[in-house]
């Protein structure tokens, strides 16, 4: 048991980084009906789209799961294209496929591994993802995380 007294972290451990994000079903629904398939190869890969067969709320939970990977880089500045994250399922499980240059900055960052959970309801797709990283850039024995270099 912790001492009342002692000093409680709630920070993930040190080399762990978490992301979730909640979306609406009516806003990938509306921008499927707005804009069709400009929309749907602009956001999603052919895998993905194969995955979802048509299913607007797979496509809002990957579409929450992209966004989720962007907030474990904790960096608003960074340019994410869409495609560059793509949600694929091997056996059932999600899975995350990073490409371009967000898979450079993954690896910059020491990305190792990840587990992704999605889940939907009739209004609302969710995502969380947990990823390890090697984080070269903390000072051993701060616990803290560098901020992440801007690409210059």
């Amino acid at each position: 048991m912790i001492p009342a007294d002692a000093h409680l972290s709630l920070a993930p451990p040190p080399g762990t980084r978490i992301g979730c994000d909640v979306v609406a079903i009516s806003d990938i629904r509306d921008s499927v009906t707005a804009f069709g398939s400009r929309f749907l190869h602009r956001v999603f890969t052919e895998n993905e789209l194969q995955d979802c067969a048509g299913s607007i709320e797979r496509m809002a939970a990957r579409f929450a799961a992209m966004e989720a990977v962007v907030k474990t880089f904790a960096d608003p500045e960074m340019a994410t294209p869409p495609r560059e994250i793509e949600v694929v399922l091997r056996r059932g499980v999600p899975f995350v496929n990073l490409a371009g240059s967000v898979a450079a900055r993954a690896r910059a960052l020491g990305w190792q591994f990840g587990q992704l959970s999605l889940s939907h309801t009739a209004c609302h797709a969710m995502a969380v993802i947990i990823v390890s990283v090697d984080e070269p850039d903390r000072p051993r024995g701060s616990g803290r995380t560098a901020p992440p270099a801007h690409p210059g």
